[in-house]
């Protein structure tokens, strides 16, 4: 594989990134010129309130939709559930009386002593 095969390559991978910076630059040019607009909207609208009490800025309303979670989502949220449960459990064990208790046990066994 020599030189000139990688060659077309570079070219597609240096217009990809140009192009890719070029339309992040212009998206975000938009999106600042489109929240300006609305601010002078919003100010326009309340300096020609105080001139015209008659004109009343209206406040857009947020319309919230309540949706039932779905299946998969009550699915995460047991299964979040049960996780957080087990690590709940982990952090209330102590884990020196565990060593001790197995480390009993272990010497008990290499002894030959029967279970208790």
């Amino acid at each position: 594989m020599g030189f000139t095969t990688g060659f077309p390559l570079l070219k597609i991978s240096g217009l990809t990134l140009t192009s890719t910076a070029l339309y992040i630059s212009l998206l975000a040019h938009q999106r600042n010129r489109v929240r300006q607009a609305h601010l002078l909207h919003q100010q326009s609208l309340l300096l020609n309130s105080i001139v015209d009490p008659s004109i009343v800025p209206v406040e857009d309303a947020p319309r919230f939709v309540v949706q039932r979670a779905g299946w998969a989502e009550t699915w995460k949220d047991r299964w979040n559930a049960d996780v957080e449960g087990a690590v709940r459990w982990v952090q209330g064990v102590r884990w020196g009386e565990v060593r001790e208790a197995v480390e009993g046990r272990a010497l008990a066994w290499r002894e030959g002593e029967p279970r208790a």
